[in-house]
């Protein structure tokens, strides 16, 4: 209900519009169009704006403001509802934000102790050392602000906390589950090798490897430790022992060692006794750089290095090289550079020369300076007789360089296969001709040693994608016998029925005479016990002679697989295979640790300490 105030004319209409004063602290949009006399301090007589009609409105109820706009005012009613509409919808999202905002930024910090926090820093240190993250990243203002994103209510340790407390914890638990898988394993191979960090500091790796009893192949840094001794063989030998001992490893238990070339480690092996196998990877190198002894392959090659020096050491000449690429539509790759360390780099840097040969020959025809450097025809024919020739080489190191995978028993075959593709064709050229022969026999010399081609044969016949395929036939009937040997070697190697101690009798034992029977029974127990011999005998027989009768299983099938959903059928040789199929053919496992070390030990934390980057590459590569 409303009633008109008493005015004087349009002139006072306009006047008491000025004079009317919004409603204190109002928040509803519909106050716009009403307001109060200046003398109405207690706010009591809600005037229209429009009509200058008193409006009713109880205890500032706006109900009877709008109705009183939907009757008079039709124009500002739509705009007031309109203004309410926005009005609610963004209150609604403000107080919608506020009350989360509120609930992350007002709620309590995390225990230290509580479980969320554990997890949280866990997850942490597990970053830092799988990743081989510098520890103080938990420093770094990024990293802080991710954390705060993430979870607002943890609040980040500080570095010492994670150097001194969380990884060593870390490690400690991690060296427990290692230690646990060891206690466990039956037989196991290792690696090993020698490396100077970037501070010229030597380290000495241990890197074991073994066969669970579901078949699954594992590999397991154990220490890469600081080794400040002389490296001759006894240092090597007594280090060698040393880090066993200190994982409660038996040596017995140790099936084989592959290790490189060099003469302190061999001494090493040879000193402990223990079999060594050659690194098929280090094997193959040095068979080329034999096979590389030529007058025209090092032109070849010298000119291939000076190539690659001359793009690598000059932006301007990338560039160029660019864009010859893009005009001749060839492969926008970079040359590589070969490093007489790693196997197969010498291959690649040749194959990339030939593959951008093009580009390169466009590039130093515009620089005066640099035309001495394209290759002749002569030069190009030699560097594609060594790139036809060493490429099958090079998928053969890295197939075998695995270590998740059986290796050891597809050395054989990987010799046989060289065999037929290091053979001479009719169309080789005399080059081509020497780079085989010499590669060929170096490796036929190298691996003709009595107790490498045993253990080799060994480790192929308990592959049942090979099996005797690949012994020669001179040596089956030794393979067989060695075999048949270990399996009844591993019979009597059951525990045998325990029996209830007692305390021995005080007492005088009355002596029994012997009946005739008894002399029956003697008799009768040492036929058994023959018989049970005979009889284990031809349980390895059968058990042999039905594997090797079983058809091979395809090439590019998984071994273990095979055994593990057969060795109930043949228990002894599973565990044979466990024995011999756990060896791997390179020490290239031994390589990645020392990879692993070297982005640890980096130009920014070079002074870690060895203790710490032995824990900090025991936890990269076992996490």
């Amino acid at each position: 209900m409303s009633q008109s105030v008493e005015n004087s004319g349009g002139d006072g209409e306009s006047e008491n519009v000025t004079k009317l004063v919004q409603k204190k602290g109002a928040h509803s949009t519909v106050w716009n169009f009403f307001g109060f006399k200046p003398e109405d301090d207690a706010q009591t007589v809600i005037i229209c704006k429009q009509c200058f009609g008193i409006v009713a409105a109880p205890q500032g109820n706006t109900t009877n403001l709008y109705n009183h706009l939907k009757r008079h005012h039709k124009i500002q009613y739509e705009l007031a509802m309109k203004d309410k509409g926005a009005t609610t919808q963004s209150t609604s999202r403000q107080t919608t934000q506020t009350s989360i905002t509120q609930t992350l930024y007002g709620a309590s910090p995390y225990p230290s102790s509580s479980q969320r926090h554990k997890e949280i820093t866990n997850a942490i240190a597990y970053h830092l050392a799988k990743d081989m993250a510098p520890i103080n990243t938990v420093q770094n203002e990024g990293f802080k602000a991710m954390m705060k994103t993430l979870d607002k209510r943890y609040c980040l340790p500080s570095r010492n906390y994670f150097s001194s407390v969380a990884l060593p914890d870390l490690y400690t638990r991690c060296r427990t589950t290692v230690e646990e898988e060891l206690q466990n394993i039956h037989y196991f191979a290792a690696t090993t090798d020698l490396w100077s960090s970037r501070t010229m500091e030597p380290y000495l790796s241990l890197t074991v490897h073994f066969i669970t009893r579901d078949f699954k192949l594992k590999s397991r840094c154990l220490q890469t430790v600081f080794f400040p001794a002389d490296h001759t063989g006894e240092e090597l030998a007594q280090g060698l022992k040393e880090s066993l001992n200190s994982w409660s490893l038996e040596e017995q238990k140790m099936v084989c060692i592959t290790t490189d070339s060099g003469a302190n480690i061999v001494k090493a092996t040879s000193l402990n006794n223990w079999t060594r196998l050659q690194c098929f990877g280090h094997r193959l190198h040095l068979a080329i750089e034999n096979a590389m002894k030529d007058s025209r392959i090092e032109r070849a090659v010298g000119l291939c290095k000076k190539i690659v020096a001359y793009f690598s050491h000059s932006w301007k000449r990338k560039r160029e090289l660019a864009i010859a690429q893009k005009e001749l539509n060839l492969p926008e790759h970079q040359l590589k550079t070969e490093c007489p360390t790693r196997w197969g780099s010498r291959q690649a840097m040749v194959q990339r020369v030939l593959e951008q040969q093009t580009a390169i020959g466009h590039v130093l025809s515009s620089d005066r300076k640099a035309r001495h450097l394209t290759p002749t025809w002569q030069d190009i024919e030699v560097l594609e007789v060594i790139n036809k020739t060493l490429t099958p080489l090079a998928d053969f190191t890295d197939a075998l360089s695995g270590e998740q995978y059986v290796t050891s028993s597809s050395v054989k075959p990987v010799l046989h296969l060289f065999e037929t593709m290091m053979a001479v064709q009719e169309d080789d050229t005399d080059l081509a001709r020497s780079i085989k022969s010499k590669i060929l026999h170096y490796l036929q010399e190298k691996y003709s040693d009595p107790h490498t081609q045993e253990l080799l044969n060994l480790a192929t016949a308990l592959d049942p994608r090979f099996k005797l395929d690949y012994v020669s036939e001179d040596n089956k009937v030794s393979v067989k016998d060695r075999l048949k040997n270990e399996m009844t070697s591993i019979g009597m190697q059951s525990p045998p029925t325990t029996v209830p101690s007692t305390q021995p009798s005080l007492l005088p034992v009355e002596k029994k005479r012997k009946t005739l029977g008894s002399f029956f029974k003697a008799a009768k127990g040492n036929e058994a016990a023959a018989s049970s011999s005979d009889s284990q005998e031809n349980d390895v027989d059968m058990e042999l002679g039905s594997y090797l009768l079983t058809r091979n299983i395809d090439s590019e099938d998984d071994p273990l697989v095979w055994w593990n959903e057969n060795k109930g059928q043949y228990p002894k040789l599973s565990l044979l295979a466990r024995k011999y199929l756990c060896i791997t053919a390179t020490s290239s496992p031994s390589e990645r640790v020392f990879s692993t070390g070297g982005n640890i030990v980096t130009c920014l934390r070079s002074s870690l300490k060895p203790e710490n980057v032995d824990r900090l590459v025991f936890l990269a590569k076992n996490l």
